[in-house]
């Protein structure tokens, strides 16, 4: 029975879901073995640093990662960095398969003045921030000021203006990172406004995000519901729409004619503003915006315009995939065909189509590029793997490893009330996963 050696990079949900779709592809005349490649010293991906902390259902998907990890031929490889510790070209040559699930993690610019003030953030430094990533404990977050502006209109920009808006007690039971939570309960942030520039018809947000807004205890959420009645009227002249958007519009409509509790805590969502630029001295004083129009279902510029005085910007626009030795970058993702990069080498998740979708998208993405990968494979290869590819004495972290790891988190967290207290030291770490 021939057996494949297929090399997994990037241990999120778009990797993990790979793994899952090979091992279901198993049959008496195909077996795999998976190594998954990670450079951190921790798996998940998203899962554990994209994930807003109070959302933590959203985050029981690392049950099926579990389970993903328990079946035969699955070998985790973490705190292993593509391009530093190991070259794409000698996987290329070891497995049988390469697939890259590495992601987008570079926050796209505004490209308008003033976004290199201080505390003007990305989201793809700020999530992180207080999702307590290692790499990101040193993010500068200045919380002195009664208002924040998001800027875009998808998921990550909700998740951002939430956690910025809600009172921070709610957070204690979460795992957000402990030294964030202390910023978070000094914030003056009163009022979080959420800034896009197309009409609501056209935001990235998902009806259940929405549906959960108006549940926040302790802030009040607003919608111009006028805006919402114009996108409806504009959408009925389309003819048939998808349920998605109808759904979108509803949650919209609802969160519109919510009543108030009257609250001090705001979150508003401006749609048709295009922010033109940043002002301040110092640091961030002021968002100047581009008031948009929709005409003929195109959206364009008004002549008007309006600013936002504001202490913290942050902005939430899309990610681009970080570029390695040998892949080519089209529009801030791995250029590929269906899946296929070049040669045996394949990618999926956001590294293959942008920072959209929902984490379950990853999982029917897969097992297509999982698919197109066993209609190309020959003969099985009789190279060694990863082991003969990395140097004497490096410190891998396999799934004991990661489980050492995780169990010590759990442990800190059930003393304190919470799911985990995570590590955020590399060297800590490392010693935790190796020992």
């Amino acid at each position: 029975m021939p057996n494949y050696k297929i090399a997994v990079v990037g241990a999120g949900p778009a990797g993990y879901f790979t793994a899952q779709a090979f091992q279901k592809a198993q049959n008496e005349e195909l077996t795999f073995s998976i190594d998954m490649i990670e450079r951190l010293p921790t798996p998940w991906g998203l899962v554990r640093s994209g994930v807003a902390p109070d959302h933590p259902k959203i985050k029981t998907v690392s049950k099926v990662f579990e389970k993903i990890a328990k079946e035969d031929g699955f070998r985790l490889f973490a705190n292993v960095e593509l391009g530093k510790d190991v070259l794409l070209k000698d996987l290329r040559e070891a497995y049988d398969a390469v697939v890259l699930a590495t992601g987008s993690t570079t926050g796209r610019k505004l490209g308008i003045k003033g976004e290199d003030l201080p505390n003007c953030l990305s989201a793809a430094d700020f999530v992180p921030w207080y999702n307590a990533h290692p790499d990101f404990t040193d993010v500068k977050v200045d919380l002195d000021t009664d208002t924040a502006v998001v800027i875009g209109a998808g998921n990550v920009a909700m998740d951002v203006a939430r956690m910025l808006a809600i009172d921070p007690a709610e957070l204690d039971p979460t795992d957000t990172a402990e030294y964030a939570l202390a910023v978070f309960k000094s914030s003056k942030i009163r009022n979080v406004i959420i800034c896009g520039r197309r009409g609501p018809e056209h935001a990235a947000f998902t009806a259940p995000e929405l549906r959960d807004l108006p549940k926040l205890e302790h802030t009040d959420v607003y919608i111009d519901q006028a805006q919402i009645t114009e996108a409806n009227l504009r959408v009925e002249q389309m003819g048939e729409v998808e349920k998605d958007l109808k759904n979108n519009l509803e949650a919209m409509r609802l969160i519109a004619e919510h009543s108030k509790k009257g609250v001090e805590r705001k979150l508003e969502i401006k749609f048709l503003a295009a922010p033109i630029e940043i002002k301040g001295s110092n640091k961030v004083e002021e968002v100047v915006f581009a008031l948009n129009e929709v005409k003929n279902g195109k959206v364009v510029a008004s002549g008007n315009t309006f600013s936002i005085k504001a202490g913290l910007v942050v902005s939430a626009i899309g990610y681009d995939c970080v570029a390695y030795p040998g892949v080519k970058i089209e529009n801030g993702r791995i250029a590929n065909i269906a899946g296929h990069v070049e040669h045996n080498i394949y990618v999926t998740g956001w590294a293959k189509r942008g920072p959209v979708g929902v984490i379950g998208t990853n999982k029917s993405e897969s097992v297509d590029v999982v698919d197109l990968i066993i209609d190309s494979l020959r003969e099985p290869k009789n190279a060694a793997g990863i082991e003969g590819l990395l140097k004497s004495g490096h410190q891998i972290i396999d799934q004991v490893g990661w489980e050492k790891i995780n169990a010590s988190e759990v442990i800190s967290g059930e003393l304190a009330g919470k799911p985990r207290i995570k590590e955020v030291d590399w060297k800590r770490l490392i010693s935790l996963g190796t020992t």
